[in-house]
């Protein structure tokens, strides 16, 4: 059965969102508004939508299309396959081709022409409907067709020491814990049991259940039937069942809450579970892997984390080193994130010249492979040449501000920077700094994935 298309309306003026609201409900959409571009941010941050039709102007600023024109960058940043729809009533040529390059879908002008924006809105939801059903088959069939590319260099002693455990447990369905700092590698290790083990014809899914708050957990995992809660208006397939035959990935498995462990370990024991609204006892035959950076050892013995959850989840544990104990392969690391990158971006930087392989050889790392990446595409991006320098990458003492001082950075990098002492007050739980930040976990998350942390 089709869902009802869900659409984001965004505009500071009541009047504009309640004829919106009156009119898009009779043709039988679901609307939710925002009178501002934070209570927009916010709505996508908790829910899930199928177009976001948002003003450009705001009463901050009434007419150049700034506020809107950020909205919109950090909306396709959250989610590349939402269609958004851009709408002012300062209409002009420039301001509409600004919109588009920085991918608005399409562009209406106030006052609206009714059919012309049913029409469009119609579309869009279409559109990103076979967008996001065409990448969902697409992933699924080269995980069918064992066509997954793995990229797992392992230089070091530490480093094919892991790869040797993954080679002789990976054609096993023990379920594995991956432990290691954020940005270690985990999801790559994962992949490569997933790649090796017999499993390997069916899929490989994902789920970071640390970032699942409460009320979505369960819909998430094992999935939900029609008219279960308000917004359930069609079956949803869960996790478990769409690995059923292959592998599950429970990434940052220490966050989850107590509250919740009590029926995730049910599913891991006996592979039944019921989807949300529903009686009928399902079953999935999955291997799961989980992986945390956290101490679960300590989580347990602080009465955080089930033992009996914790035996269930680590019948073989590989600890993943961190990048400053695996130095024998930040070369070949650099140099594969430097190919990928420049073939993305379409420039001809072929290598790091000698301060610049001495200045990756010196960092510490705190960031892990994952700084890595972003430390070289950044590079990429900077280099006049077809070689990186030493100043291309633009290291700096890990949590130090730019120039020693908050006043000299960007309100991103305060951001993370507030993020990264937070996460090592707490020695990288996650719940427990989103809390002293005034964050739901899930909002923590994206902000950590956002910045590469």
């Amino acid at each position: 059965m089709t869902s009802t298309p869900r659409i984001l309306v965004a505009d500071d003026q009541q009047d504009v969102l309640e004829a919106l609201r009156l009119l898009l409900k009779s043709e039988g959409f679901t609307i939710e508004t925002a009178g501002s571009p934070a209570a927009a941010w916010a709505a996508l941050e908790g829910r899930e939508f199928d177009v976001a039709l948002i003003d450009l102007n705001y009463t901050r600023d009434t007419t150049s299309g700034r506020e809107g024109m950020d909205l919109l960058a950090r909306i396709r940043e959250l989610d590349e396959t939402l269609p958004v729809v851009v709408m002012t009533a300062w209409a002009s040529v420039s301001l509409a081709v600004e919109a588009m390059r920085n991918g608005a879908r399409d562009f209406v002008s106030k006052p609206w022409e009714n059919a012309r924006l049913i029409a469009i809105l119609r579309t869009q939801a279409e559109l990103a409907k076979a967008l996001r059903h065409g990448r969902r088959l697409e992933s699924e069939n080269r995980a069918l067709r064992g066509e997954t590319k793995l990229e797992v260099i392992a230089e070091s002693p530490s480093m094919k020491k892991v790869m040797d455990m993954v080679r002789r447990v990976g054609p096993s369905d023990a379920n594995v814990l991956l432990l290691g700092e954020n940005g270690s590698g985990k999801g790559t290790v994962a992949q490569a049991l997933h790649a090796v083990s017999n499993r390997k014809s069916k899929a490989l899914v994902t789920v970071n259940v640390g970032g699942l708050s409460e009320g979505v957990f369960e819909s998430e995992l094992f999935g939900h039937v029609r008219g279960a809660f308000t917004d359930a208006r069609a079956d949803r397939v869960g996790r478990f069942e769409l690995a059923d035959g292959g592998t599950l990935f429970l990434d940052e498995i220490a966050n989850v809450t107590s509250g919740l462990q009590s029926k995730l370990l049910r599913v891991v024991e006996t592979g039944e579970f019921e989807p949300v609204g529903s009686s009928r006892t399902r079953k999935a035959n999955v291997r799961i892997i989980s992986a945390t950076n956290a101490d679960l050892d300590a989580e347990v013995a602080a009465g955080r984390f089930r033992q009996d959850l914790q035996f269930r989840l680590n019948t073989i544990e590989i600890r993943i080193p961190p990048l400053r104990d695996r130095r024998e392969d930040i070369p070949a690391l650099a140099s594969y994130f430097l190919s990928a990158h420049a073939a993305r971006y379409r420039k001809k930087v072929t290598a790091f010249d000698a301060a610049a392989t001495q200045a990756l050889l010196d960092h510490g790392w705190p960031g892990n492979v994952r700084e890595l990446d972003h430390a070289v595409e950044r590079a990429v991006l900077l280099s006049a040449g077809e070689r990186i320098g030493a100043a291309d990458l633009a290291l700096r003492v890990s949590g130090e501000p730019r120039g020693g001082r908050l006043e000299d950075m960007s309100l991103e990098e305060v951001e993370a920077f507030l993020i990264k002492k937070t996460l090592s007050r707490f020695e990288g739980n996650v719940t427990r700094a989103a809390d002293a930040l005034g964050l739901s976990r899930s909002a923590l998350y994206r902000r950590i994935e956002r910045h590469g942390l």
